[in-house]
């Protein structure tokens, strides 16, 4: 930091080196963590890449597992930047509490003398407590602000929190705009000081910093130093994030103000609600999704469903299960007789990597509960193009797999799968779309029912064709026998489903993919938002 910092670092020592270097990370990361947040320019880009490399396009899809870990950086930085002020409150206390005549003694020392605002040692008497100085100034009080939003932020964000107290989750994450704005002035009044450019001519410390007993009247080369607090600098960093995080809402809030006239509802077994909507303008893509408020619910909270129907059909629809306070309250508002309906505003659709199911030569769609939503809509968007014989289709093979624990799940999508059944034997294309039903909540009745009905020509269960599996799938046959079966396509892997699962298909891809880059290779896509 040279010769400007050249007596702060006389009190300070390290640790102010330290505390600059965070306070910089700091500001480097506070400028990113906005931006995957910002779902427009997310699908903005995601279109702009439409001819870009899968790999390029892949990653704007752990838009925010980089948020994530940018938080995590700007949780271990401010960690670090505290502890540094800590020891530099410590040291700033001692040298003021000195009894003896040093060069700290004396710097700390100046604001005594008739030096105006000039000072170095912002503890400006023995009698002066470290506690008193970081909530009377704005520095410090600013800092304990941003580190209290920093924590409730954090832990409302557990995952345990975020799936089961949703609502605490969404209204404290929006503390982060008053981390911001603390942020921005966290740097006023200075707390740590530098000696002001005129000082330095006048008091060059190379020179002066042995003589500091004789400064001033005995010593008229060397003026007593004067100080001043280094400029806020943190606004600079996150102006831009800032004002386009801000364009971002406005155009969230834009869009949501447009009529939305909800054309059918219907209720599905298991507590699931489909709602199917029309909206003037509304143009989506295959499995995309929305956000949804319902203003006589909350009028803050807005909560992303995965688009169930086809960019063929004129309206959008969308499933919700029961799985929350705010679902709960959307589900019985439309669910109560002789009621109106409640109204409901939309934001989207925004893009996800489901988008690019149709750029592979296979496609393995894995849905686990309601996660079969996306899959609903590629589905359906094939059945429509089917029935067109679109001939620009580059898929030449679906192999479908959906993982209940209630057969009354099944339900939900039972008649789209009828109608592709239906469809593919009247188009020729029987082995087009490969899909499999497994149930894991069963029970021996259930098992014994089956089994006495194997024979029949539908399911038991579902009343299709295709037989419904109990329990799981053996993930290493399926990707044996699809690696087989296709050994130089490339094969792209959805999931809309748990962890648990996630990981399983993906050590499963990397397993199957042959090192050969002209023979089979299985990519991993998951859903995230």
């Amino acid at each position: 930091m040279g010769e400007k910092y050249y007596y702060t670092r006389e009190i300070l020592g390290t640790a102010l080196a330290v505390a600059r270097a965070s306070a910089f990370c700091l500001n480097f990361n506070s400028m990113l963590i906005l931006i995957p947040v910002c779902r427009n320019l997310l699908s903005f880009l995601r279109g702009s890449c439409s001819f870009c490399s899968r790999t390029l396009r892949k990653s704007l899809d752990h838009n925010l597992t980089f948020h994530k870990l940018v938080a995590y950086m700007i949780c271990i930085l401010t960690a670090i930047h505290i502890i540094a002020h800590l020891f530099n409150f410590e040291r700033y206390s001692r040298s003021q509490h000195e009894t003896t005549v040093s060069l700290a003694s004396v710097l700390s020392s100046l604001h005594h003398e008739k030096e105006g605002d000039f000072w170095l040692n912002p503890i400006q008497s023995p009698d002066m407590t470290v506690l008193y100085v970081t909530f009377t100034s704005i520095a410090g009080l600013s800092g304990v602000i941003i580190t209290v939003a920093l924590i409730l932020m954090v832990t409302s964000s557990m995952e345990f929190i975020r799936r089961n107290y949703f609502e605490l989750f969404w209204y404290t994450h929006h503390l982060f705009i008053i981390y911001i704005i603390c942020l921005g002035i966290h740097g006023m009044g200075g707390i740590v000081r530098g000696q002001t450019e005129k000082s330095i001519k006048e008091n060059h410390p190379y020179k002066c910093a042995q003589s500091f007993e004789n400064w001033g009247d005995h010593d008229p080369d060397c003026k007593r130093p004067q100080f001043e607090g280094h400029p806020p600098e943190s606004w600079k960093w996150i102006l831009a994030p800032v004002v386009l995080y801000i364009f971002e809402r406005f155009l969230r809030f834009y869009r949501s103000q447009q009529k939305v006239v909800i054309t059918k509802v219907v209720m599905h077994p298991s507590k699931v609600l489909e709602l199917q909507m029309k909206k003037r303008g509304f143009s989506m893509e295959v499995g995309q999704y929305i956000f949804v408020n319902c203003p006589s619910i909350s009028l803050l909270e807005w909560h992303p469903f995965t688009l169930t129907s086809a960019p063929e059909e004129d309206f959008f629809s969308i499933h919700i299960r029961a799985a929350g306070d705010w679902t709960e309250n959307l589900i019985r508002a439309f669910d109560q007789q002789n009621s109106p309906i409640p109204r409901i505003e939309v934001d989207g659709p925004y893009g996800t990597v489901s988008e690019d199911v149709f750029q592979y030569e296979v496609a393995v769609l894995v849905g686990a509960g309601i996660g079969v939503t996306p899959f609903a809509s590629i589905l359906k968007s094939i059945w429509f193009k089917m029935q067109h014989s679109d001939h620009n289709l580059k898929t030449q093979k679906i192999y479908f797999y959906w993982i209940c624990r209630e057969t009354g799940a099944f339900a939900w999508f039972k008649d789209l799968l009828t109608s592709l059944e239906q469809e593919m034997e009247e188009s020729g294309k029987v082995g087009f779309l490969n899909y499999r039903l497994f149930l894991t909540g069963w029970n021996s009745n259930i098992a014994g029912h089956a089994a006495l009905n194997f024979d029949k020509a539908t399911d038991i269960l579902t009343g299709l064709k295709q037989k419904t599996s109990f329990g799981r799938p053996m993930w290493d046959n399926e990707f044996s026998t699809i690696a087989t079966s296709h050994p130089k396509s490339v094969v792209g892997v959805f999931l809309c489903g748990p962890r648990t699962l996630a990981k399983s298909l993906r050590k499963c891809c990397h397993r199957y993919s042959s090192l050969d880059p002209r023979k089979v290779q299985f990519y991993f896509n998951k859903e995230n938002f």
